[in-house]
């Protein structure tokens, strides 16, 4: 899971009221042919909020921010296209140099000028020691970034990164008024300015987000001029408001989407993911830092069934952060369900069952404790499922719910029901979550694996311009998770969403692990237009 999902997810709390000061939110099916928020407004349901609205502290890094642009941004097909910059990089023959020539006329939303100088002061403001990104080292390559006049912005990097240009989707802040308070704190990181299509109203933590559009947008002002999100935790609750006519949509485990498969007035969208469940193995633990019980956990656990059961479907086994489907993924790494295979593990490393079946190993006991986020109810499904398989084998997996700050403190020795994933690039997810030199780094490798094979092939993908020489090194890293899982791979997960059916537009994307603001159908929510009736 990489810091920024997890810190964003650390800040949610239920809303207890989503819109105020309209009645037709508090009448069952109010929402009719004008929507929860009006005719030209759009209010819908997400799980989680960011901890901050800045770019520089790590929020949009991966775009769809909505009050930002990055140099690039992606269209439905996750391919890369021109934003702020007008073009595609032009690319050194040794790729290590990127030229942008940028947008002409952009301005942010208060009507200052865009130019080369925010480029340079957002990307050298991240690298700064100073700053409290905990994804920095994702721009790692960066050598330097200069203007070359107000419009143009080169990037030299220490080395090929092959992924580069997918890093410049990560939104530009205003050197005028970012570059003039405390990174860290100053009224920016919750009033943010930027260049983007709406501009926001409000924020109320814990509740709600408010944005209207913005006039002078680049791309044409859009036509829902209110967009509303509304921070809603539990599930079942956005399930019920949903039904009751005050969210326009929403996102819900596949259970809860079924319920709307009958009505006519909303449509069910699934998006492709690369959003992974897994469960952390802390190495600092007498139990899960056990190689035998690590490769034990990971064949007793029955992935399909966990796809069949609890996700109805929408989904797949996972076996590592790549999904099977995806051409990064390593043929032969996949995990049977193997529950023979995993006592054997555990009888020849000398784990005997004790007389209430739990096994013990020189005077410990095969017991952990994991937890998940309070009302996520598909990682306490997945929580309870792993603890049963498990159970099986003889081992006793004590399942917790708390929020991430009663979690967090515990993650060096507890285990976790924790997610990820990012389709952009097999650097992004993996770097951040198997590291050794991360373990410990807020969200980042939260098992603390070190594994030195791993951290090698991690650093010669990362340095590789090479696809062929790409592949090799995370086929190594996949294979090494076989013989040393530091997490226990559970399953990839379709996003499902139920939206109001009177907006063309609509869409989805193959999504990270991160969905609410920058994913989900309204992810291209500045390009809907009324149905025509």
């Amino acid at each position: 899971m990489t810091a920024r999902t997890v810190r964003a997810a650390a800040r949610t709390t239920l809303a207890t009221a989503l819109i105020t000061g309209a009645a037709a939110c508090s009448q069952p099916g109010a929402a009719g042919a004008g929507g929860a928020g009006g005719a030209d407004a759009v209010v819908v349901g997400i799980a989680t909020e960011p901890e901050s609205l800045s770019p520089l502290l790590g929020y949009g890094k991966d775009g769809n921010s909505k009050i930002f642009d990055g140099l690039l941004t992606h269209d439905a097909d996750m391919k890369l296209k021109p934003a702020l910059a007008e073009a595609l990089p032009e690319v050194s023959a040794d790729g290590r140099t990127y030229a942008y020539k940028l947008r002409q006329g952009v301005k942010f939303s208060d009507g200052a000028p865009f130019s080369a100088k925010d480029v340079v002061f957002t990307y050298r403001t991240i690298l700064d020691a100073k700053t409290n990104n905990a994804s920095k080292t994702e721009l790692d390559a960066i050598e330097s970034v200069e203007a070359r006049g107000e419009d143009t912005v080169v990037f030299t990097l220490k080395y090929p990164y092959a992924p580069f240009a997918e890093r410049t989707v990560l939104p530009i802040a205003p050197e005028h008024i970012a570059g003039r308070q405390d990174v860290n704190s100053g009224d920016f990181t919750t009033r943010p300015v930027g260049t983007g299509p709406y501009v926001l109203t409000g924020w109320s933590k814990g509740e709600k987000l408010g944005f209207k559009a913005n006039p002078g947008y680049w791309g044409g002002e859009p036509a829902v001029k209110k967009f509303t999100m509304a921070v809603v935790k539990d599930d079942d609750v956005r399930a019920t408001r949903l039904r009751s006519g005050e969210l326009d949509g929403a996102i819900l485990p596949p259970n809860l989407a079924k319920g709307f498969e009958k009505d006519a007035t909303r449509r069910i969208h699934e998006a492709k993911t690369f959003d992974y469940r897994n469960v952390t193995l802390p190495t600092h633990h007498d139990v899960t830092g056990d190689v035998a019980v690590r490769q034990a956990l990971d064949l007793a656990v029955d992935r399909t069934a966990m796809v069949d059961k609890l996700l109805e479907g929408a989904g797949r086994p996972a076996y590592g952060p790549v999904p099977t489907d995806s051409p990064w993924f390593t043929a032969g790494t996949e995990r049977r369900h193997d529950l023979d295979g995993a006592k054997k593990i555990l009888d020849d490393a000398g784990w005997k069952a004790g007389e209430d079946g739990i096994r013990v190993k020189d005077g410990v006991r095969a017991s952990f404790p994991l937890w998940y986020t309070s009302g996520d109810k598909i990682r306490q499904d997945h929580a309870l499922a792993f603890a049963s398989d498990a159970k099986k084998a003889g081992i006793d997996v004590r399942t917790e719910a708390g929020t991430w700050e009663v979690i967090e403190p515990r993650m060096k020795t507890d285990a976790v029901l924790a997610g990820g994933g990012s389709p952009a690039d097999p650097d992004f997810d993996q770097y951040l979550l198997l590291k050794s030199s991360l373990g410990g780094d807020g969200f980042n490798n939260m098992a603390r694996y070190d594994n030195q094979a791993v951290d090698q092939a991690l650093d010669d993908a990362r340095r590789s311009g090479d696809p062929a020489a790409r592949k090799a090194a995370y086929d190594t890293v996949q294979r090494e998770l076989v013989k040393n899982p530091g997490y226990v791979f559970l399953t990839h997960i379709d996003h499902v969403y139920v939206v109001n059916d009177r907006w063309d537009g609509p869409g989805t994307q193959v999504e990270p692990h991160d969905h609410g603001l920058g994913s989900g159908p309204w992810w291209n929510v500045e390009n809907w237009k009324p149905k025509q009736k």
